[in-house]
């Protein structure tokens, strides 16, 4: 599984798209996965977005996942659903999801993503790994240590998310990271599909680098 780019939809960052049109545009730029995030929607709402999202990221080829709401990635058929420390343990979420099924998990230490990955995970997004402001209870950034720490832990890919742009994707892949997850840096842009082709370009310079 690809999750080189990793675009997290927010109507309220994305200049008045919407979460599908978010989706659409990022995917045509690159994006390897989509995740619809959105607290305020209701499950029914919530799943009639997430069914128009699954259409295109299908014939993108891209993945999509849901943030918090496995019933809704359940039953939108997404590719896997994205847990919190407040949502349903990852063990629970595994006996319910079919084969196949993708569980990432945020996590915020190495301890955290070793048991993450004990536990079932598929992959695990380090959260916040730098200050953002897209997430109003995100907390301190984690930083670049801490990033490595968990990269010679575990061998599930690693997410950077928070505080993830341009000027920082080097470093985060240099410290282990597989895939950066973006909200401002792709989402806030103008042209959400220019910001999402620029971004894949500089992960992939960066993996090239960091391969030496």
């Amino acid at each position: 599984m690809a999750y080189d780019l990793y675009v997290i939809t927010d109507e309220e960052v994305g200049r008045g798209h919407s979460h599908a049109e978010i989706a659409r545009r990022a995917v045509a730029g690159g994006a390897d996965a989509i995740q619809l995030r959105d607290k305020g929607l209701s499950g029914r709402d919530l799943f009639t977005v997430a069914t128009a999202i699954r259409e295109i990221t299908l014939h993108a080829g891209a993945l999509f996942i849901v943030n918090d709401r496995l019933d809704v990635a359940l039953a939108a058929g997404a590719d896997g659903v994205h847990l919190g420390a407040d949502d349903l343990p990852i063990e629970c979420a595994r006996k319910i999801a079919p084969p196949g099924f993708i569980i990432g998990a945020s996590i915020d230490s190495a301890d955290a993503a070793v048991r993450a990955q004990a536990a079932g995970a598929d992959y695990v997004a380090l959260s916040p790994t730098f200050p953002t402001t897209s997430k109003d209870d995100a907390g301190p950034g984690h930083g670049l240590a801490v990033l490595f720490a968990i990269r010679s832990r575990i061998s599930v890919p690693i997410v950077a998310i928070g505080g993830i742009s341009r000027e920082n994707v080097d470093s985060v892949i240099a410290a282990g990271a597989d895939g950066v997850a973006v909200i401002s840096a792709v989402v806030g842009e103008p042209d959400i599909t220019a910001a999402a082709r620029d971004m894949r370009a500089r992960i992939a310079a960066a993996k090239a680098r960091a391969r030496g």
